[in-house]
């Protein structure tokens, strides 16, 4: 092999060093590839409470995993010679326009995250374009988030309390607020058994001891945050600061039926869609009752442990609704594959929580817009290798290894009676 010296001229273009970044939040959102790298980031710089909310779910968290496991599953079919230059993600849900297959699901706890909380999250769905959720066990009131973001796409999501006066109320504000869809949650009776929240003592506001004192010596950007603007609490609801488990079992109604669901059909004049449905016959019951679309969803794992995984659910509702009916998709999303994996197998919007999450306690505002514009891009380059040209493209046929409806029983032969 014949050497030479290096010649400086060629040399030169290589050398281009970056001047050093003092805004660390930016520099640390721009060096994450996907969601998985917010999750890191989160976890270093949040309390380990708070980021156990968010990364947590029930007992084993079996059901966390199998949400994942079976998206993972879903193989995306690529299509050669078909032109797509520029993929159209925007699509229609809930009777309005959205830039983009996916919106923000209702998170509580969530100025616990980051300070910024709910606003953040509302500010930056606005400039993408998509819905925001605000849960009744929201960290900001109605009002506020109406106000940080006056033209965003609301939605509100409702736990019904056992003073039914105070949940009309309730409802009556997030109407008057402009908020046009209405997601009644009816998954949570009572609270799944959150093991790393009960060992984390988690609590609105955080309680301080030993434990957490020295946890915020290693997070001071969170514990300024915190100690510096006003304290977490459920603002649509009150300024209480019990844990969650203490609040489902003083507020939140464990008799919930379907007369309460058609109770709060005939109370809300918006689009209504029910959240957390898993079989074909909770399906037929809430639209029975007035539904206009269903929200598949196993509170991502958070509920009932060792409950099907929401894609598994997902075919099993679309094949009882047919495709009159909207049908969301929630639980387990971390990329943008995973969405076009979901509707492929039928959904015809998708949510996004944790993913949302990381980013928010990654970066606040910034941190929520990286996490969209990250599952954005990969929308945009998987549509653009399966030759998707819009949303509507996406479907069976462009993907393998999708969960099928469970078979119909079968009739017993009259002679067998």
């Amino acid at each position: 092999m014949k050497r030479r010296f290096p010649d400086i001229r060629e040399l030169a273009p290589l050398l281009q060093f970056e001047p050093p970044r003092f805004d660390r939040v930016a520099a640390r959102l721009e060096s994450a590839a996907d969601i998985w790298d917010l999750r890191r980031i989160a976890k270093r710089v949040t309390p380990r409470a708070p980021f156990d909310y968010v990364d947590g779910a029930a007992l084993d968290e079996r059901t966390l995993r199998k949400n994942r496991e079976a998206l993972g599953q879903v193989e995306l079919l690529p299509r050669i010679l078909h032109g797509v230059d520029a993929p159209d993600t925007s699509t229609t849900i809930a009777g309005a326009k959205t830039r983009l297959p996916f919106g923000i699901a209702p998170t509580g706890y969530t100025r616990m995250m980051h300070s910024a909380g709910e606003v953040a999250g509302v500010r930056a769905a606005t400039k993408a374009g998509i819905p925001f959720s605000l849960s009744t066990m929201g960290t900001t009131s109605v009002e506020e988030v109406a106000q940080a973001a006056p033209d965003s796409t609301r939605w509100f999501q409702l736990y019904l309390w056992k003073d039914r006066q105070r949940s009309l109320e309730l409802l009556r504000r997030a109407h008057a607020s402009g908020y046009e869809t209405l997601l009644v949650t009816v998954d949570t009776p009572i609270t799944g058994q959150r093991l790393r929240d009960h060992r984390n003592g988690l609590s609105i506001p955080p309680r301080l001891n030993l434990g957490t004192i020295l946890d915020a010596s290693y997070r001071p950007g969170w514990w300024f945050n915190f100690l510096t603007t006003e304290p977490p609490k459920y603002a649509s609801l009150s300024n209480t600061s019990q844990s969650l488990a203490e609040l489902t079992q003083t507020m939140f109604d464990p008799t919930l039926d379907l007369d309460d669901l058609r109770w709060i059909r005939e109370q809300w004049p918006g689009t209504l869609f029910v959240k957390g449905i898993l079989t074909a016959d909770d399906a037929r019951r809430a639209q029975s009752a007035g539904a206009d679309g269903l929200v598949v969803s196993n509170h991502g794992g958070r509920q009932l442990d060792r409950a099907p995984d929401s894609l598994t659910s997902l075919a099993e509702v679309r094949a009882e609704v047919g495709t009159d009916m909207e049908v969301i998709f929630d639980s387990g999303i971390m990329s943008g594959t995973d969405v076009v994996a979901a509707l492929c197998a039928g959904a015809d919007f998708v949510l996004i929580g944790r993913a949302y999450l990381y980013g928010l306690m990654a970066g606040g505002q910034r941190g929520v817009e990286r996490a969209i514009d990250l599952i954005r891009q990969e929308i945009l380059t998987a549509m653009g290798l399966m030759g998707a040209r819009s949303i509507a493209d996406l479907g069976p046929d462009l993907a393998r290894n999708l969960p099928r409806p469970p078979a119909s029983g079968s009739e017993i032969p009259v002679d067998a009676v």
